[in-house]
């Protein structure tokens, strides 16, 4: 079993970081550094399909899961602090509730154990529709996303999977192909009885809709000590767009 890429950073207690969808580990880089900075090792890491970890066709909760314990045993980690982000978060809340001898404390960002229907179709069909000739610069391939994405904090963001294939010709490190057909899987909720009992903090974005006070219960069910709180001035990045509110509030957690 192939073990997934990561960025280890710093000494001390164990954090593992994961990603959302269509990120990788890089969008975590200026946060880890500052966690390593407060005596943790950090991983930030890249899940199957993203990143420069492993392409496979296989790709829900159960299996991101395993692969997170895969990455645990390889490099004999456990009483670990694990932190996710939107799809990261639920590989995170399935794991623990797997595995919860591995997991010391389980911080969600801005997700809830439930179901959330495909509404990823139009990032992943502006994507695919990026000509070869777009592909050629980093900025003819912002102009021409830009015709469907007009969010600039967006494009940026799914930029930032762009390298050089060759010297001519750029290409994504996440794997388009599999994960335009998984968009029913990236919505699924964890397992309904999953449970972990230890210490978990859910963090939301005052602006996002993603987490809502009628989610409270269901969270509440899967993780009795369950503790929520807002970030001021954020939407569903929330790291990116008040790190600082994020850094201090994880940290508070992760320490306490």
């Amino acid at each position: 079993m192939e073990v997934l890429h990561s960025r280890i950073i710093g000494e001390g207690k164990p954090l593992c970081i994961l990603h959302g969808f269509l990120g990788m580990s890089d969008n975590w880089k200026t946060l880890g550094n500052k966690y390593a900075n407060e005596g943790f090792e950090v991983h930030l890491i890249d899940q199957r399909n993203h990143g420069k970890s492993f392409h496979d066709p296989n790709f829900n909760y159960d299996i991101l899961a395993l692969d997170l314990v895969h990455y645990l045993r390889h490099h004999r980690l456990d009483k670990i602090s694990l932190i996710g982000h939107s799809m990261g978060g639920k590989t995170a809340m399935q794991m623990a509730c797997s595995q919860p001898e591995l997991v010391e404390r389980l911080l969600v960002a801005d997700i809830a154990p439930k179901y959330y229907p495909p509404h990823h179709n139009a990032i992943i069909d502006a994507l695919n529709g990026l000509s070869t000739e777009a592909l050629q610069s980093r900025k003819g391939a912002e102009r021409a996303l830009a015709e469907d994405i007009t969010d600039v904090g967006t494009r940026q963001f799914l930029l930032k999977n762009l390298y050089w294939i060759t010297k001519e010709q750029l290409g994504f490190r996440c794997n388009l192909a599999v994960l335009s057909t998984k968009m029913e899987e990236i919505g699924e909720n964890i397992s309904a009885t999953a449970l972990y009992n230890g210490p978990t903090l859910f963090l939301k974005g005052d602006r996002s809709e993603y987490v809502v006070e009628a989610d409270y219960p269901e969270i509440k069910r899967h993780f009795p000590k369950a503790v929520i709180q807002t970030i001021a001035n954020a939407g569903h990045w929330l790291h990116a767009e008040n790190p600082l509110q994020f850094f201090e509030k994880s940290l508070i957690f992760m320490n306490s």
